[in-house]
């Protein structure tokens, strides 16, 4: 009987309607989405009703920096979670399994390094956010504090990743969203605890989403532990399988460099930010509250990027090129409807929802200067996220990776260097550099997914499939 409970929670997207399995994944994918979102929302937050407009700007400023490492890992969990999928699709049970083990023993490994990194490094990058006198004296203090408390909690974040990644891999969307309903409950209460009763303020916040995360972690490898198909984890079958180990490496690698370096190049757009040339702090605050609002927004786009990848995955595992492909346009097609509806809210009543997070008047000045004129380009984001999804899943993302590189990283770097330098060291110029990237990576996205040969993608062998597709 456990058996069939378990079965159901695991979705094979081989078959069936696209729509129905797309949507059904999806959901839990937002729903929990939402909800990670709600870790740093709420410390900032929390933070703003405190009414120190540094220490606002402080825990909201930390994002790109977390994101060079936790996006590098996030970059190799995903490969991971590509050829689970491939094999899972083709009913290799023996490969998922060994996929799976070797996936959790390199996130401990992972996990140990990437915590020295990260207490280690913070100084050193916050130096390169906060490159103004005026932002050094009102920010920096507060932003180290959080930062080396974060990451010495870091494991807890990245152990919840994989093993949600590899539930996610088979079809299983939904465990990994109760999971973060209870952590970020528990965060939103222990925030509340550590800031209002015991005064901790922003060593507050970072101690309460690193016991959250903690939580989230635990009861996601204990699922695994519990697991009754081909997913569950032993101890003593923890080893590094080298075949797995090599694809693992070779589709995650190519998404980890350039998650990396696309969030360090954020730091880069920030410490801009920081530099503009008035009210450098409420700009500051004022981008702070537009990348909370910029995350929400994001959340459909990207919950609908993971169902595709993991679908892809699944149907070239099989060898069905033309679900794959069609799957990819629907989910480009949903992804689009959904952003235009919530767009026009975010427009209409941008300086409403900036005064949410902050109540200052100049911070809701400049979030809402953001909102009103980058929203409309967030119809961008539904194609570059889709089309290198989809080429993810196909095991494809060292293309992927070079197309975002060059958009997100090289071609935005040199837009704010002549545009600081030679128009304006403005707010609003500086915040086009977004949608300036995103347009150049989506036109080059397209044109490389419709010009590759996705027969030469599969990263299972024939003689690898144990139950062919009917």
């Amino acid at each position: 009987m456990a058996s069939v409970v378990m079965r159901r929670r695991d979705v094979n997207m081989t078959q069936g309607s696209i729509v129905t399995n797309i949507v059904k994944f999806a959901l839990p994918l937002l729903a929990g989405n939402l909800f990670q979102q709600l870790y740093n929302m709420v410390d900032t937050w929390v933070i703003g009703q405190t009414g120190e407009t540094g220490a606002y700007a402080a825990v909201g400023s930390v994002g790109p920096i977390i994101n060079i490492l936790i996006g590098f890992f996030s970059g190799l969990a995903s490969g991971a979670g590509v050829v689970i999928s491939q094999y899972y699709g083709a009913g290799n049970e023996k490969k998922v399994h060994d996929a799976v083990h070797t996936s959790m023993l390199f996130t401990l490994v992972m996990g140990v390094l990437f915590t020295v990194l990260g207490v280690t490094l913070s100084p050193v990058l916050l130096r390169l956010v906060f490159n103004s006198e005026q932002t050094k004296n009102e920010v920096l203090g507060f932003a180290n504090t959080y930062l080396r408390i974060y990451f010495s909690g870091v494991m807890g974040l990245m152990i919840y990743n994989m093993a949600a990644g590899i539930l996610r891999a088979v079809g299983d969307s939904q465990r990994p969203f109760y999971f973060l309903v209870v952590s970020a409950v528990s965060n939103i209460i222990l925030d509340l605890l550590f800031v209002f009763r015991f005064n901790m303020g922003v060593a507050g916040v970072a101690w309460a989403t690193v016991i959250s995360q903690v939580l989230s972690a635990v009861f996601s490898v204990f699922a695994l532990f519990k697991s009754d198909i081909c997913i569950k984890l032993y101890i003593k079958d923890l080893k590094f399988h080298g075949d797995m180990m090599s694809k693992i490496v070779s589709v995650g690698m190519p998404a980890a460099i350039q998650m990396a370096l696309t969030a360090f190049s954020n730091v880069f757009v920030q410490s801009y930010i920081a530099g503009v040339n008035t009210d450098q702090t409420y700009c500051l605050g004022g981008w702070t509250t537009y990348n909370k609002i910029d995350q929400l927004l994001f959340l459909p786009i990207q919950s609908l990027a993971l169902a595709v990848t993991t679908f892809v995955g699944q149907n070239l595992g099989v060898g069905d090129i033309e679900r794959a492909k069609k799957g990819t346009y629907i989910v480009h097609a949903l992804s689009s409807a959904v952003t235009v509806v919530l767009m026009i809210p975010i427009i209409l009543f941008a300086p409403q929802i900036s005064s949410v997070f902050n109540k200052d008047e100049n911070v809701i000045h400049y979030s809402a200067l953001l909102l009103r004129n980058l929203t409309p380009f967030y119809i961008l984001p539904c194609i570059n996220q889709t089309y290198s999804a989809s080429l993810r899943g196909m095991g494809r993302s060292r293309a992927a990776m070079i197309i975002m590189l060059c958009s997100f990283v090289g071609f935005r770097q040199l837009y704010l260097y002549v545009i600081t330098n030679y128009v304006a060291n403005e707010i609003l110029p500086v915040g086009f550099s977004y949608p300036a990237g995103w347009f150049v990576c989506s036109v080059t996205l397209l044109i490389f997914f419709h010009s590759c040969d996705l027969s030469k993608n599969r990263l299972v062998e024939k003689h690898e499939v144990v139950t062919e597709k009917k």
